[in-house]
């Protein structure tokens, strides 16, 4: 695992305990739009790369039923603790969850009929490497769903400016925050599985409507996702400055009753294994 894989790895365990479980609905609306469109089928080998909570896994794991298999993977080992523990609750015998790594996969099962990965690949150093890593886990003909950003609100982006004094010269990438390269349009996502050996490529958006009930709920939120990272980047001193200045601006997208409501665009790049496409 490289500096950037466990730094993520840390950051995901710290806030594990508490990810998507701030009241926000986010992730489980995205995750339900993926399999809209790429509806999981009664006995397939199904992998979730980049698990989180258990959003995708836990539904997939449900719909290919007892005849089926999935195998959820996570570079948090918090998180795939939890996953396990979701699964278990729920009954759910045919599902396996592991630590892994995204960016190289050490997997030995290399017949999976589909793998969904949701807001992952742009974490990743090699993104067009890891495609093609999860290309040679699916066997022929299977099909692969990915979960990028699309349009994000310009009043979320005019909020999350308060970050941008403070951020660090990676965290500025323009590739990562898709203003531009793989994650800035439909198409360039495409052309990404494209690189990577995928066929019968198509791309489906959505809209998702994010609320919070207040600026309590929304810094909540924001400690609990990938945006930690910016907060972490502020020098503990000048947090309440920061947290000030996005709460001026929030004030002004309110509603009546202080709620806040904001979109999010998303991006599912779907595509397949060539049918003739023997494995390597």
């Amino acid at each position: 695992m490289d500096q950037q894989a466990s730094r993520i790895a840390a950051m995901f365990d710290a806030l594990s305990a508490t990810y998507d479980s701030t009241g926000v609905d986010f992730f489980q609306p995205i995750a339900r739009d993926l399999l809209r469109v790429m509806p999981p089928q009664s006995g397939e080998r199904w992998l979730d790369i980049g698990c989180g909570r258990g959003a995708v896994t836990i539904p997939v794991a449900q719909a290919v039923g007892s005849k089926g298999q999935v195998m959820a993977t996570d570079i948090s080992p918090r998180m795939v603790e939890l996953t396990r523990e979701l699964g278990a609750q729920a009954g759910l015998s045919n599902l396996q969850v592991a630590v892994d790594d995204a960016q190289a996969p050490a997997l030995e099962q290399r017949d999976f009929d589909s793998i969904s990965s949701s807001l992952v690949l742009f974490f990743l150093a090699q993104p067009c490497e890891a495609l093609a890593c999860w290309l040679q886990l699916l066997r022929p003909g299977g099909r692969v769903g990915v979960t990028t950003f699309g349009a994000q609100d310009e009043r979320w982006n005019d909020v999350d400016a308060v970050f941008a004094p403070y951020l660090p010269q990676e965290m500025r990438d323009a590739r990562t925050s898709g203003a531009a390269g793989p994650f800035a349009s439909d198409a360039a996502m495409e052309d990404l599985l494209h690189e990577a050996g995928f066929t019968d490529l198509r791309t489906v958006t959505a809209t998702v409507p994010v609320r919070f009930a207040n600026v309590e709920q929304w810094e909540a939120f924001s400690w609990t996702t990938g945006q930690r990272a910016m907060w972490l980047a502020i020098p503990e001193g000048k947090r309440d400055q920061v947290r000030a200045a996005a709460a001026v601006k929030l004030a002004t997208y309110a509603n009546a009753d202080g709620s806040i409501e904001f979109t999010q665009g998303i991006r599912h790049t779907l595509g397949v294994r060539d049918p003739d496409m023997p494995h390597s």
